[in-house]
């Protein structure tokens, strides 16, 4: 999903849950140029994402973004939490499955199907991807073409079904 936003020039929010204890985004996830397309990497404390710092950056951005789409960990603690903040904003959220997880695969399903159930869609990232773009012709279809084909197999092995 990294990839794809990059690509087609999307504001992309990253949080970390308190970095000084648990450590930083991962480095093969690259995040170092967030701000060029009007997102960033914010440090947190709440477990959902919308800390003041990423609900100031979201005022800056502006009512025009209606639509969230959400990776990362811990479906049933920061990604529940997120969700529900969002929905409460009135925001329509997206989950993609394969890129969220949770310590065991009981908290993962438990927080997707609670997250649905408030409202939230559950979605795959191709399906986000491929939403996005619309048609082959588009110019960052090749670029998310690749990205799918490289992260595919490894995703598919690493999940529980729900």
């Amino acid at each position: 999903m990294l990839i794809a936003a990059n690509s087609l020039k999307m504001p992309t929010i990253v949080t970390e849950q308190y970095p000084k204890g648990l450590g930083h985004t991962v480095a093969e996830l690259d995040v170092s140029n967030l701000n060029t397309f009007g997102g960033g990497v914010y440090e947190k404390t709440l477990f959902s994402m919308l800390c003041p710092e990423v609900k100031s950056r979201l005022d800056d951005l502006g009512e025009k973004y209606t639509d969230f789409v959400l990776c990362g960990i811990e479906a049933h603690v920061c990604v529940q939490q997120t969700t529900l903040d969002l929905l409460d904003a009135g925001k329509s959220v997206h989950l993609c499955v394969d890129a969220i997880s949770s310590g065991s695969p009981t908290d993962r399903a438990t927080g997707l199907r609670r997250s649905e159930r408030a409202g939230a869609y559950l979605t795959t990232t191709e399906s986000i991807m491929m939403e996005l773009i619309r048609e082959k012709d588009h110019p960052s279809f090749k670029v998310i073409s690749n990205a799918l084909k490289e992260t595919k197999l490894s995703l598919e092995d690493s999940l529980e079904p729900l």
